[in-house]
C-alpha cells in the first residue's frame, strides 16, 4: 500500500485514497476466498461421485490452499499496478482543481509578510477605534458637566435678578451689607462651579 498521505485528496474526497484501496484489496481477497471455498466443495462432490478416485477431502483442501496462495501472489502483484493507476489517475486531485474554501487563496495570494502586515493594521485600527470611543465618552461626560454648571449659573443669575427686583435700588452701604450677608451662599456656588470645571478638565 502507498504511504503518501494525500492530504488534499482526503480533504477533497472526504476519505483517504489509501482507505479506499485497502477496502478494494480486502473485498477482492474475501471474494477470492469465497470462490475457492465454493470450488473446493464442487471438487470434493465431483471426486466423491467418481469410482476409484482416490482423492480425500484433505487432499482436495491441500490443493485448494496451494492454488489460493498462487492466486494471492498473482493478485498482489496485479494490485500494486492497479493501486498505482488508481492513485495517480482516479483518486488524485490535479493541480488546477481547488476546494471551494481554497479558491479565495488562489484569487488573492498573500505572503506571510502581507498577512502579518494586515494583522498589524487590524490591531492599529482596533486601538484607534477604542481611543475614539474613549474620547467620545469623555466629551459626552464633559458636555453633561457643562450642562449642570450652566444650569446652576442660570439659577444664580435668576436669583440675583430676583433680589434686585425685591429690594429696588440700594445704596452702597446697603449693597455691601447685602453682599456680605449672602457671600457664603455665593462662595458655595462658586466652589461648586470650580469643582465641576476641574472634573471636566481631568476627564
Amino acid at each position: 500500500m502507498s504511504i503518501n498521505p494525500l492530504l488534499y485528496e482526503t480533504q477533497f474526497l472526504g476519505f483517504t485514497p489509501q482507505t479506499c484501496m485497502l477496502r478494494i484489496y480486502i473485498a477482492f481477497q474475501d471474494y477470492l476466498f469465497e470462490v475457492m471455498v465454493a470450488v473446493e466443495k464442487v471438487m470434493v462432490k465431483k471426486a466423491s461421485s467418481l469410482p476409484g478416485h482416490g482423492l480425500s477431502p484433505a487432499q482436495v483442501r491441500t490443493g485448494t490452499e496451494a492454488f489460493l496462495r498462487f492466486m494471492r501472489g498473482r493478485f498482489n502483484r496485479l494490485f500494486v499496478r492497479m493501486e498505482q493507476v488508481l492513485l495517480r489517475l482516479v483518486l488524485s486531485i490535479p493541480p488546477h482543481v481547488l476546494l471551494p474554501e481554497d479558491r479565495s487563496h488562489d484569487q488573492y495570494p498573500q505572503s506571510r509578510e502581507d498577512f502579518q502586515r494586515l494583522q498589524q493594521r487590524v490591531k492599529e485600527l482596533q486601538l484607534r477605534h477604542q481611543a475614539e470611543v474613549g474620547a467620545r465618552h469623555a466629551l459626552l461626560a464633559e458636555l453633561e458637566a457643562q450642562t449642570v454648571v450652566q444650569a446652576r449659573l442660570k439659577k444664580t443669575l435668576h436669583w440675583l435678578d430676583g433680589l434686585g427686583e425685591a429690594h429696588g435700588a440700594l445704596g452702597l452701604a446697603e449693597t455691601m451689607a447685602f453682599l456680605i450677608q449672602h457671600s457664603e451662599r455665593l462662595r458655595s456656588v462658586a466652589e461648586a462651579v470650580t469643582q465641576k470645571s476641574s472634573e471636566v478638565t481631568m476627564q
